[in-house]
């Protein structure tokens, strides 16, 4: 099956990441896939995949250059199903799309105008699914489908010392975009109330320097790496002794899979996202938005209990293998790729 994918996004950050892995793994599934996005440095590896990438602008409102290019790409390539990501490319399906069926897919309960030319709808929570069936899409119009997590057989853990970090220390590893919604500022105030442990935040974003600054202010800076944005997260996540997961707003939030992936014990806020799915003292540890308290004191409870950072991997392991494996996702994908184009899904 031939599938335009259609991505928005940034040059980074957590729907991008999933779309890239999407795209990638569909197609070695043997999906034909056809993307159209911003020039990103991600598309290199859509390039190196084989897959074709058409570079489009997706401005605002007054860009009618993007629907218009979109239109003659699916005029020329003839995809059996157009997919897209997020609320800013649905809103550039142009109204003629040539009668293909049109899937989008939402990452966070987005405002429901920019889908107004969407046929299905692919959620990747229950809660996102609920919203949607609440604004009057038909529950048969909708599939809830996880995000997945690929694990890598045995990572090479890091160097510790070539982030100057000793050997011994406890390490807490946090991945995500340096922004308000991800929380970090928590987790930096929670960190001050550990002072046995060392912190490595991994990513990038606009509050880098609002971190940074904090750090300095909460002293914590012989503790504290930024590491910038990295791609070998499964050898991160190997190397740490707990993953915390600090956000504000998350409405899935993959790095919770991938600490399961990995093995790594799991801390979590009760965002949308993981307390959806994370089960507290069982596959991870949650507590409040925001509560810098109650987080510290997860941190050290996970530090002093060796036996129940063992269970927390062991079971957030079982979770990972039984619903967030890359061949089960995709398995899930295309069934619900033939569904709509078969005609077995209603649009009505």
């Amino acid at each position: 099956m031939k599938i335009l994918q259609i991505m928005a996004g940034g040059a980074h950050g957590g729907a991008e990441t999933a779309f890239i892995d999407t795209c990638l793994a569909l197609q070695e599934a043997g999906e034909e896939i056809i993307v159209a996005t911003r020039r990103n440095p991600r598309n290199e590896r859509l390039n190196k995949a084989g897959i074709p990438v058409f570079v489009l602008p997706f401005g605002g409102g007054m860009d009618v250059y993007t629907p218009w290019r979109l239109t003659r790409i699916i005029r020329k390539t003839r995809p059996d199903l157009v997919q897209s990501w997020m609320g800013r490319a649905a809103a550039k399906i142009p109204a003629d799309h040539a009668g293909v069926p049109v899937l989008s897919r939402l990452g966070n309960q987005y405002k429901m105008k920019n889908f107004a030319r969407s046929d299905y709808f692919l959620a990747i929570t229950p809660m996102i699914r609920d919203y949607l069936i609440a604004n009057g899409i038909a529950p048969e119009r909708v599939r809830h489908i996880n995000n997945f997590a690929e694990t890598e057989l045995d990572p090479i853990p890091l160097n510790r010392a070539n982030f100057d970090t000793p050997e011994r220390a406890p390490l807490l590893i946090a991945l995500g975009r340096l922004h308000e919604a991800k929380a970090f500022d928590t987790l930096l105030k929670a960190l001050a109330k550990v002072p046995e442990a060392y912190l490595w935040i991994a990513g990038e974003g606009p509050d880098r320097g609002i971190l940074e600054s904090l750090r300095n202010e909460l002293d914590l800076k012989d503790r504290v790496r930024f590491l910038g944005w990295r791609n070998d997260r499964a050898a991160l996540l190997k190397t740490a002794d707990l993953c915390v997961f600090p956000s504000r707003e998350e409405a899935f939030g993959t790095v919770f899979v991938q600490a399961w992936a990995q093995r790594t014990p799991l801390i979590a806020s009760m965002a949308d996202g993981p307390r959806q799915f994370v089960r507290d003292g069982e596959d991870g540890i949650l507590f409040p938005i925001d509560d810098v308290d109650s987080l510290a004191q997860a941190i050290r409870t996970a530090l002093d209990n060796p036996s129940l950072r063992e269970n927390l991997v062991e079971n957030g392991y079982r979770r990972y293998e039984r619903e967030f494996t890359k061949a089960a996702c995709v398995k899930v994908y295309q069934e619900y790729y033939h569904d709509i184009v078969q005609g077995r899904c209603s649009k009505t």
